[in-house]
């Protein structure tokens, strides 16, 4: 079931602790652009599926990835396209946005998006794996 805009920004804005919903958008439409890179076929489509419609479509055109992005770069290509982010408040913001997103796709999918991640990913999530 898809989730509801403003839900999926009051959940980003909540554990961001963001003072407005517009950095709690713009930090979503980043994280989740990038993510979109990284992401094909099926687990995409699903995920977007689950996605407010506005950010299913920033999921499905993503920015274009030469190469898959370790974590530590994925958050510093955050940092890169938020205006007076630093890498710290890159991970932040990427920690509020992904984590959301796996209350949003369940665990199955959760799981079937960090197959096609780098290893690390799951930090990001808020899913730590057992080693």
């Amino acid at each position: 079931m898809r989730m509801h805009w403003d839900a999926f920004i009051t959940a980003v804005q909540e554990r961001g602790e963001y003072p407005s919903q517009q950095e709690a958008e713009r930090a979503s439409r980043v994280v989740l652009a990038l993510l979109g890179a990284h992401l094909v076929g099926e687990v995409r489509a699903e995920l977007a599926a689950r996605l407010p419609e506005t950010l299913a479509f920033v999921l499905l055109n993503p920015l274009q990835a030469h190469e898959p992005l370790t974590p530590e770069r994925f958050v510093r290509a955050t940092a890169a396209w938020i205006e007076g982010a630093t890498e710290k408040t890159a991970t932040w913001d990427v920690g509020a946005v992904l984590s959301v997103v796996t209350d949003v796709a369940g665990e199955d999918l959760t799981n079937r998006v960090l197959l096609q991640l780098p290893p690390g990913y799951d930090l990001l999530f808020g899913h730590p794996r057992p080693s």
